[in-house]
Formats: structure tokens, C-alpha cells, sequence
């Protein structure tokens, strides 16, 4: 379906809950850990508690782990949970599930996470991985160099990515002018309104596309092109990335060309670019921060860090299927082309 006429340009409207609740357990089976191992080594090792969605992104923060030379369900017990919907009332309910007596840390992988776990405990160290908050104006912490609470993580710099964001369609397409946003009303109003100056700055016109499920991700992006917009900018958040290939095939459907942030998930799934923090590296690296928790180090003094490696993809496939011609000195900032 279509935006209502309360999606007007500039209106992100209050956040808007559902009333299932769904409450479900992650199935992969590297953080599957069976109740006598649970037994065995829960005298020893310490116990970390991870929410978040996307099992690639968890298997990243395994991988972290590991790297560091934990064993999962030996020296360290991952607790996993994975809501199967994007509501507020299954996050909190996963959230009250493992902040429990006994554990040590928690990882909160994006923002719905976040919120659930920082109302269900002012106590137990948070490792937070957000790209859509900012974790000073919510008051998760007083400053980014020093936390002060028992939260501290990694969150981008959300201005700064609009304006390239925008910058780079300019150059695939550049006689631009209007660019549809495709994003979550729940929590991207802060990177509509980076977008909303960088677009400003650049002469363009955005037109917003907000959607509080994916089954309106067809509709939305269909009512874009019929308003004559030129391209795609897709925001973050956990409702979208589920849907980065629906997305993508709607866009080369419309004609659109597309950049997203989740690299390099958006252009494998077809879209044309993806420009963003490297999300494997954003995850081993908050295992890091694990890891100094476990061996005594207090969130209150670990500053919350921004990404810090960025990776440029280019989809070629998909530049054909649009007609577009991608110029030499592009392909040669990209990290990666796909051919």
C-alpha cells in the first residue's frame, strides 16, 4: 500500500506499537548451548546476553569472541535471543528474558534493542551497536568520552553518511533532483533530518516514504516513482533490513536507482550502492568491548566509539538493468564491484 496522507514531507509521527508479542530464542547453533553444558560451566565462565536480529551480525560478534579466544559454552555462555517481529512489546519481553541474576553483559544490537534493555536494567554493563540513536540526546550516557552509566558501544555519525549518501547518487545520476527516503517512522526521524540538510545543501528535494511494515515496501516505493522521484535513499533500521531484496527489486523495478547503509548485504541483495560502516568489523568490535567488560573494565569509562571502516559497493548488474553508465573514477573508490 501507499503512504497515508499523514506521511506528509517532514512528518515523522509518534511511535506506534503493536500489540502481539512475539517471543522467540536465536536457532543458530553456534550460540545453541545445551542445559548440562549451561550446568558445567556455569560455576566458571561468564555469562553475556545478546538481542538483536539479523543472524549474520550475531554470527560477526561470534566470530569476535572467538578471536579472542573464547569458547562458546566453555569459557563463555552467549545467551541469544531474536525476535521474529519489529515490535516494542517482544523486545521488551526478550529483554526482561536475559536480564537476569548471573549475567555479566549484554549486547544490544540495534536501536529497539537498545531501549528494551536500558529500561530493564540501570545496573548491568550494555554494549550498544546503533546506527540511528544518539545515545547523548536519549541519555543513555553524558558524553560520548565518557559514558558515565553502564552503557557504552559503537554509534555512527549520522549526518556526516546522509550528505555522502546523497552525494553519491548525484554522481551515478547527476541530473537529480528529487530523491525519494525509504525509511522506519519508529526511529529514523533523526536520519531524516541529517538527510533533510545535506539535501538542502545539494539542491535537492527529498520526498519521504515512512512505513511501519514491509508489506507497504512495494506500495512505497511504486508511489515514489509515480511522484517522479529519481532515486532511492533507504535509512536503517531492523524493520528494513530483513527486506533489503525486496527493496532493491522494487527499485530497479521503478527505475530507482538506490544507496543503502547495511554494507555489503544491500548491493549483494541488488540494490546499486551501499556506503556504511563495515557491519562484520561494527561487531567484532563490540565484542572487544565484551571482552574488556569480562575482564573488569566498567562502561561508565570506555567512550563510545564511531565506526571506523567504511566500504563503498557498486553493483554493476544492477547499474545495467537501470541503463546507467558508472563512470571510471567511481568504480575506482569502490571497494568492491560486482559484476
Amino acid at each position: 500500500m501507499s503512504p497515508s496522507s499523514d506521511d506528509a514531507i517532514g512528518v515523522w509521527p509518534a511511535r506506534m506499537t503493536s500489540r502481539r508479542t512475539f517471543v522467540s530464542t536465536l536457532g543458530l547453533a553456534v550460540l545453541a548451548v545445551h542445559r548440562h553444558v549451561h550446568a558445567q560451566a556455569s560455576a566458571r565462565a561468564p555469562r553475556v546476553g545478546y538481542l538483536g536480529r539479523s543472524p549474520a551480525l550475531q554470527l560477526a560478534f561470534v566470530e569476535g569472541l572467538r578471536a579472542l579466544g573464547y569458547v562458546i559454552g566453555t569459557t563463555v555462555l552467549v545467551d541469544a535471543r531474536a525476535p521474529q517481529q519489529n515490535t516494542i512489546e517482544e523486545y521488551s519481553a526478550l529483554a526482561s528474558q536475559i536480564v537476569v541474576p548471573g549475567v555479566d553483559v549484554l549486547l544490544a544490537a540495534n536501536p529497539q534493542a537498545l531501549e528494551a534493555i536500558t529500561k530493564a536494567t540501570k545496573t548491568v554493563p550494555i554494549v550498544g551497536v546503533d546506527l540511528e540513536s544518539d545515545p547523548v540526546a536519549k541519555g543513555w550516557v553524558a558524553s560520548l568520552a565518557r559514558p558515565g552509566g553502564n552503557v557504552t558501544g559503537f554509534f555512527l555519525d549520522i549526518p556526516e553518511m546522509s550528505g555522502k549518501q546523497l552525494e553519491l547518487l548525484k554522481e551515478v545520476k547527476p541530473t537529480l533532483a528529487r530523491v525519494a527516503v525509504l525509511g522506519d517512522r519508529t526511529v529514523n526521524e533523526l536520519q531524516y533530518r541529517a538527510a533533510e540538510g545535506a539535501a538542502r545543501s545539494g539542491g535537492l528535494t527529498l520526498q519521504p516514504l515512512l512505513i511501519k511494515s514491509p508489506n507497504e515496501i512495494p506500495g512505497a516505493i511504486a508511489e515514489a516513482a509515480r511522484q517522479r522521484a529519481g532515486a532511492l535513499l533507504v535509512l536503517t533500521s531492523p524493520l528494513l533490513f530483513p527486506s533489503l531484496t525486496a527493496i532493491a527489486e522494487a527499485a530497479v523495478k521503478h527505475r530507482l536507482p538506490a544507496i543503502n547503509l547495511f554494507v555489503p548485504f544491500f548491493a549483494e541483495a541488488g540494490g546499486l550502492l551501499a556506503y556504511g560502516p563495515d557491519f562484520h568489523d561494527l561487531f567484532r568490535s563490540a565484542a572487544g568491548y565484551v571482552d574488556k567488560i569480562l575482564k573488569g573494565a566498567k562502561p561508565a569509562d570506555l567512550p563510545v566509539q564511531r565506526p571506523t571502516k567504511f566500504e563503498f559497493i557498486i553493483n554493476l548488474k544492477t547499474a545495467k538493468a537501470l541503463s546507467l553508465q558508472i563512470s571510471q573514477s567511481l568504480l575506482l573508490r569502490a571497494d568492491r564491484v560486482i559484476t
